[in-house]
């Protein structure tokens, strides 16, 4: 698991000081964006190498409201891994309080768009992606 802290600034919450909804998948880009700086390996890196991994799909329960100033984490965790697809999870905690849940599900896709086999054409980096994947693997219970 990886833990990244923040502030929720009032720009994210509407009039009654409650986060607006779509603020939590801009959370959960900054929780895997921050996964794979902090384990040596940042997002420009796939870039870099010719690849993307955009996301297919995403959702998210939500439990309790986040408000403003709350000081929130968002826990992250690799799913799954295959080849050509990736699988987070998310925790959205105030403190030990459990606010929101999500998922989002990511293709591995080259230069074209295209959907592509990273174990194949790039090796290197598809180990650099597991040793991440063992290190932040949520255990499922």
């Amino acid at each position: 698991m990886h833990k990244v802290q923040f502030r929720v600034r009032y720009q994210e919450t509407d009039q009654m000081g409650v986060v607006y909804h779509s603020n939590y998948f801009i959370w959960f880009e900054m929780g895997r964006a921050e996964l794979f700086r902090d384990q040596g390996f940042p997002y420009r890196n796939f870039e870099k190498a010719g690849f993307a991994v955009p996301v297919k799909e995403v959702n998210c329960t939500y439990l309790k409201p986040a408000l403003y100033d709350d000081l929130l984490t968002v826990e992250t965790f690799v799913a799954k891994l295959t080849p050509v697809r990736m699988e987070f999870t998310y925790n959205i905690k105030r403190g030990a309080e459990l606010l929101a849940q999500g998922r989002t599900f990511h293709a591995i896709v080259d230069k074209s768009g295209r959907p592509c086999n990273l174990k194949k054409k790039a090796p290197g980096l598809w180990e650099k992606l597991k040793a991440i994947e063992t290190s932040t693997t949520k255990e499922e219970k």
